[in-house]
């Protein structure tokens, strides 16, 4: 072990004196468990340098690509990480076989009761529940039916008693009657002479302003 530590020492101060950068490691190999060696299926390889990593297949198998001065960190569900140091080895290629210790966690402990709660209980806790109260809707009132600004007269008009002067016998009196024919006649000649007045007052006031006189 320390020669092959010194070799890879010895390597790692070949390159760094040349000033050249490390050269790439890839590395692969499985990840076990160290109680019963079975594979860790799932487990977590990452580079820390770059934060670069992948997941191992159900085998517990990987295969991941780092230079020379990485470190590899190893993780799983229930067991301690695992830190690989490549220690700038001059290989270019590396098989492992990493060993995961199991993590103990001591849990609190747990009581489980299976009893039911007392039905006076509920029933307790039931009646001290504040229950909402219910909206109060208000109804919106009807408007008061519209008064008329006059009073209304509901009473149907009383029919007209025929007359005397209205009935057909009155006509027919006045039509062939002599008294019927003379009142005609009179109303007539008043208004011939009321015609023949209004046209001598209108024949009169056109000739005032044929003069220049005005209406006088």
């Amino acid at each position: 072990m320390l020669l092959a530590l010194s070799l890879m020492l010895a390597g790692g101060r070949a390159w760094a004196q040349a000033g050249s950068p490390p050269p790439t490691v890839r590395v692969s190999g499985n990840v076990s468990a160290a109680e019963n060696r079975q594979a860790i299926p799932g487990a977590t390889v990452q580079v820390q340098r770059t934060h670069r990593g992948l997941a191992a297949d159900a085998e517990g198998a990987f295969l991941i690509t780092a230079l020379a001065t990485d470190t590899l960190l190893f993780r799983a569900v229930g067991y301690k990480p695992h830190r690989l140091v490549l220690g700038g080895t001059t290989l270019s290629q590396l098989v492992v076989q990493v060993k995961m210790v199991r993590d103990s966690v001591q849990l609190g402990e747990v009581r489980v009761t299976a009893d039911r709660p007392d039905r006076a209980a509920i029933n307790r806790a039931l009646r001290n529940m504040k229950r909402p109260t219910p909206p109060v809707v208000k109804i919106p009132k009807r408007a008061p039916k519209p008064k008329p600004l006059f009073a209304v007269d509901s009473t149907a008009p009383r029919a007209e008693a025929p007359t005397i002067s209205g009935s057909n016998v009155d006509w027919l009196y006045d039509q062939f009657s002599r008294q019927g024919k003379e009142r005609r006649k009179v109303e007539m000649l008043k208004a011939r002479d009321a015609a023949e007045e209004a046209a001598k007052r209108r024949a009169e006031y056109n000739k005032a302003f044929r003069d220049n006189r005005g209406y006088e």
